[in-house]
């Protein structure tokens, strides 16, 4: 059976448990359409980012 050879310290134990803080995912509602969407992101389902039609919207 593994053994560890020296105590885990503190400051290496917090480098490990700092994910542990990680936020959820933030979403805002888009103005046009009302749906939540990612902020920074284009809107897949129309196209749009930042009021500018970037790409075609998805279709059905």
């Amino acid at each position: 059976m593994a053994v560890p050879k020296r105590k885990t310290t503190p400051m290496k134990r917090g480098f490990r448990r700092s994910a542990d803080a990680l936020k959820a995912s933030a979403y805002v509602e888009d103005k046009d359409s009302g749906e939540l969407r990612r902020p920074h992101h284009v809107d897949l389902k129309s196209g749009m980012y930042r009021g500018r039609q970037i790409m075609e919207p998805k279709s059905n």
